[in-house]
């Protein structure tokens, strides 16, 4: 044999060893056979980011990891975390971005994980942390634990800058962030969170953009972060002016990052900014609540052109808009805040955001405040992706939970199950109608016999998309303490592709 037919001998075994067994097609019998639709399999490793809770030294912490139940994974499979170490001050990249004076910059701040270990999926564990020293975290689960993994961080401060509620489902890491609805106000202390969970360094920009545009900054620009660690970056350093809104927008030169902000404010509270879903010409912002005494949007487009926002809210009864709001008109690279005042007016509701034939790419994220006078509190909704195939929250408690779940443009059928309890319950479900052009906050099930916390898990079964986010409340000294998560899919499950082996190509 000469060495062109020993290669392809070679090519053709090396193609059967990847593909696996299939039946070999001649030249003339190459891709006339039907397509068949890509299969749906569990995701079988996850990662997980969590940043670091508080520098607060009277912040208690909770932690509850929970995994849905997936049919299709095998029985092996583990889920577990590890600190982060904090970076030191030395950096001359990043020491801009510290404020000593708040705690942040401690070198190399390291703690005790906690004592997180599932058993088995469908069973929350929950864990907890007290003081200004918890670090992020890292996690990674694998087989049977990693489809649908999600933790929920949830952390009480009584008092100081961002008193009240703070929770956040920890991140999967990415390349790309945006953060319509951050500040550098006076009175605001907003950091964004960094966190490289590989083993080798990232290197990100942070861009903001206010109301006259592009903040000038060089400070922003090739941030290090190290491996497997968190970094905290003031926002106030990385521009000379303070303004009430801004969008921050964190892209990624090297590796992946997780990535959230951290929202303070002196007098009204705070709590975490997750990311807003992708720049898109429609968005959902689910899950206002009902008793909200103010509602402030801020919009952004990093488009060149202006475009003007058609404001809708999802009520109970369907589509309808807020006198006086009817439109919000964005300019091209600005942030746009806007106070919608009390939007809701003791009902449930959601933010439909449209625009006409000209359309271009916007982020969105209201900030939500609830309470009055000196005993008000503050949360952020970014705008949210639907449900897709399925959505989990973790954390949830016998009182103090609302699931809000809407359907904008089409009646849609949910399932919605009660996991087992994280100290004992059986699990239960029930199923929802949730009408077109409506928002809904529904009294979800509750596991029988129910002891500890337990997580939700909502399906859609059938009809249009459906957005959906879950608040919990605690209201400590009148302070009407609360925090809300959106509920987009949880990515369980990826699209595998059916491959035949077809050793033709060799032959061209």
């Amino acid at each position: 044999m000469n060495r062109t037919t020993l290669s392809l001998i070679a090519g053709a075994a090396a193609l059967a060893a990847v593909t696996g067994f299939a039946a070999l097609e001649g030249p003339a019998e190459a891709g006339t056979a039907p397509a068949r639709a890509a299969a749906q399999l569990p995701v079988e490793r996850t990662t997980l980011v969590c940043p670091a809770p508080s520098d607060s030294d009277i912040a208690d912490t909770s932690y509850t990891s929970f995994t849905p139940v997936t049919n299709g994974t095998g029985a092996d499979g583990k889920a577990e975390l590890s600190s982060a170490t904090q970076q030191s001050d030395g950096g001359a990249d990043n020491s801009a971005g510290k404020d000593k004076d708040k705690g942040k910059g401690k070198s190399k701040k390291k703690a005790d994980k906690p004592a997180l270990q599932p058993k088995e999926p469908g069973k929350p564990v929950t864990g907890d942390t007290s003081g200004g020293d918890a670090p992020a975290l890292i996690g990674t689960a694998e087989g049977k634990f990693a489809p649908g993994w999600t933790m929920q961080q949830t952390t009480e401060v009584a008092a100081g800058a961002g008193r009240g509620l703070l929770g956040m489902d920890c991140t999967a890491p990415d390349t790309e962030f945006w953060f319509p609805g951050a500040s550098t106000a006076a009175g605001r202390s907003d950091y964004v969170h960094l966190t490289n969970p590989d083993d080798s360094a990232a290197v990100v920009d942070i861009q903001l953009y206010g109301k006259d545009g592009a903040v000038k900054s060089e400070v922003g620009e090739g941030i290090t972060v190290g491996p497997r660690s968190s970094e905290p970056v003031l926002l106030s350093t990385l521009g000379d002016t303070r303004q009430e809104d801004v969008t921050v927008h964190v892209t990624v030169r090297s590796g992946r990052v997780g990535a959230a902000v951290q929202a303070l404010d002196e007098k009204i509270g705070g709590d975490w900014l997750a990311a807003a879903a992708d720049p898109a010409s429609s968005l959902v912002l689910p899950g206002i609540p009902k008793d909200a005494t103010s509602v402030r949007l801020i919009a952004f487009t990093a488009a060149d052109a202006d475009t003007d926002l058609k404001v809708q809210l999802a009520s109970p009864t369907g589509l309808i808009t807020p006198a006086g709001h009817e439109t919000v008109h964005l300019k091209g690279g600005m942030t746009t805040g806007v106070d919608l005042g009390d939007l809701t007016r003791g009902e449930a509701g959601s933010l439909v955001l449209s625009q006409g034939q000209a359309a271009v790419p916007v982020v969105a994220a209201v900030r939500v405040t609830r309470g009055k006078g000196g005993k008000q509190e503050t949360a952020f909704i970014p705008a949210s992706g639907p449900i897709g195939t399925r959505a989990t929250s973790a954390d949830n408690s016998a009182k103090g939970s609302t699931l809000s779940l809407t359907a904008p443009t089409a009646t849609a059928q949910v399932r919605v199950t009660a996991s087992a309890g994280s100290e004992g319950g059986t699990a239960q479900s029930k199923t929802y109608t949730i009408k077109a052009g409506t928002t809904q906050d529904i009294d979800p099930p509750r596991p029988s016999g129910l002891k500890g916390s337990y997580a939700l898990t909502v399906e859609r079964l059938s009809g249009g998309p459906v957005y959906g986010a879950r608040t919990l409340m605690a209201t400590e000294e009148g302070v009407p303490g609360f925090t809300v998560q959106t509920l987009p899919d949880d990515r369980g499950t990826v699209s595998v592709p059916q491959a035949d082996e077809d050793v033709s190509v060799l032959q061209k």
